[in-house]
């Protein structure tokens, strides 16, 4: 499926611990090995908060690539896949706002009188992709990977560079919500 892009810059001869540099071809093997490990979760997490499975495809081919960008920064870290996981947070985020503006500007290029009461999603079965799809991006986050992940609060504020506590009520009112949207309520607070 995924492997080290093809012509990937070759990441520098650095000094690792132990006094050793680590060459081109040695970085490239290890961020290969780490890309094969971590690509089934990577994807799932996508696909979690994307719901679409072409676009988690994408979304996934892009944290690896910016993973790759960042290969020697992620070799000095404690939890380099905690990383990969922040970086594909933060790539969905910013697909999730460029799709809202886009919407919004074709919804302005085309809205006429007639279509301004109309509600797409009105007397639709919510399932559980189209709910998690209606959370905020910080509280989907924290669903995903609390529950689908089943990681740790702390760990979770680690990938998401944010308290526990923010953790722990924003996995909270993303249950209520999704429980809410679910039952076939609005969802909104």
């Amino acid at each position: 499926m995924y492997a080290v892009p093809a012509g990937a810059p070759a990441v520098a001869a650095r000094e690792v611990s132990g006094g050793s540099s680590r060459s081109g071809a040695e970085a490239s093997a290890a961020f290969d090995a780490f890309a094969r490990a971590q690509l089934a979760g990577l994807s799932r997490l996508a696909w979690l908060l994307t719901g679409d499975p072409t676009t988690a495809e994408d979304l996934t081919a892009e944290t690896l690539l910016a993973a790759w960008d960042r290969w020697d920064r992620m070799l000095e870290i404690d939890n380099p896949v905690a990383y990969a996981r922040r970086i594909m947070v933060n790539l969905a985020a910013a697909r999730i706002r460029s799709s809202i503006r886009e919407r919004r500007r074709i919804r302005l290029f085309h809205a006429d009188a007639t279509e301004a009461g109309v509600d797409p999603d009105g007397g639709v079965v919510v399932d559980v992709r189209a709910a998690l799809r209606r959370l905020p991006v910080r509280r989907r986050a924290c669903v995903v990977l609390r529950h689908a992940f089943d990681l740790s609060e702390e760990e979770v504020a680690r990938i998401l560079c944010v308290s526990v506590g923010t953790v722990k009520s924003q996995t909270s009112r993303g249950t209520a919500q999704l429980q809410r949207l679910l039952a076939g309520g609005d969802g909104d607070e």
